[in-house]
């Protein structure tokens, strides 16, 4: 099926385009359907369920603490993301952030 875009209006082309949108939209959504069938499957031939597998990545996969905040111990960082303000302030008045480690 060949379409000639030079000959078709720009509303033709904007339903064209829309048309499109949601055809990948869709097409992606039936992937991701089979990809997840695929998994549970896999995960059932291994006694387990893909809930058990996918839970249990997500606890192990968080960070430790790297660094405490000496008035308030409750206070942790673990070094990724963004700064906490208690280690912008200690960092502006002249504090190292080895200052801090736990």
């Amino acid at each position: 099926m060949a379409i000639d875009l030079e000959k078709m209006s720009r509303e033709e082309l904007e339903s064209l385009k829309k048309d499109i949108d949601k055809a990948l939209a869709s097409l992606e959504t039936r992937r991701k359907a089979e990809a997840r069938a695929a998994a549970e499957k896999a995960a059932r031939e291994h006694g387990f369920s893909l809930d058990d597998i996918v839970k249990a990545e997500k606890k192990g996969s968080k960070s430790p603490p790297k660094y405490r905040n000496p008035e308030d111990p409750r206070a942790t960082w673990t070094g990724r993301g963004r700064q906490p303000a208690w280690i912008k302030d200690a960092l502006a008045q002249g504090k190292s952030l080895d200052d801090f480690l736990i």
